[in-house]
């Protein structure tokens, strides 16, 4: 109850301050109007800030890329500086602790970072004795080695790249290389 009053209150004020914001005489379907203005609409904003949280490494100073391949996927993230040893260090700690969470069913990162149950993690929790997840370090951050016999593990696991690239607007391919 508490949560739902909370929101309801970021939602007026949110809307309030938008207007407020708004220039005399500003109509509605101004380029500006007080949807565009709120940044509770701004959702890759916000996930960008749970991810600094769950992650533990800044999103901007960072770039994610997600593989789809035959026998399952790479999650990669790279420190953008290859000087940045501060962001490199959080990314292998951050993948490795991932690795091992996927590996035991744990998905609770992911869902935190998008506010939602990524497509695919359902079935990933259910088939995760027969994927195997694991850890390697790149010469800027690392990736997790996502492999599985099992089509439909194989399935769930490009469903959950697949919307891991729609969300954080990587540009990475959606079909198998």
């Amino acid at each position: 109850m508490k949560m739902i009053f909370a929101v309801a209150l970021y939602s007026i004020l949110c809307v309030a301050s938008a207007r407020a914001q708004q220039p005399s005489g500003a109509q509605k379907g101004d380029k500006k109007d007080s949807q565009e203005m709120c940044p509770m609409h701004d959702a890759h904003s916000q996930m960008n800030e749970r991810g600094e949280k769950g992650m533990g490494f800044s999103q901007t100073a960072t770039t994610h890329h997600f593989f789809l391949t035959p026998d399952g996927g790479v999650i990669q993230v790279e420190a953008n500086d290859p000087t940045d040893d501060a962001n490199r260090k959080n990314i292998r700690m951050h993948l490795g602790h991932i690795a091992q969470a996927f590996q035991d069913g744990d998905f609770d990162i992911p869902m935190f970072v998008h506010d939602k149950i990524p497509p695919g993690v359902p079935e990933m929790k259910n088939l995760r004795k027969t994927i195997r997840y694991s850890f390697e370090e790149t010469p800027n951050g690392g990736r997790v080695v996502i492999v599985s016999a099992d089509k439909n593990a194989l399935d769930a696991i490009h469903r959950f790249l697949r919307f891991q690239i729609e969300e954080h607007k990587t540009r990475d391919l959606l079909e198998v290389q």
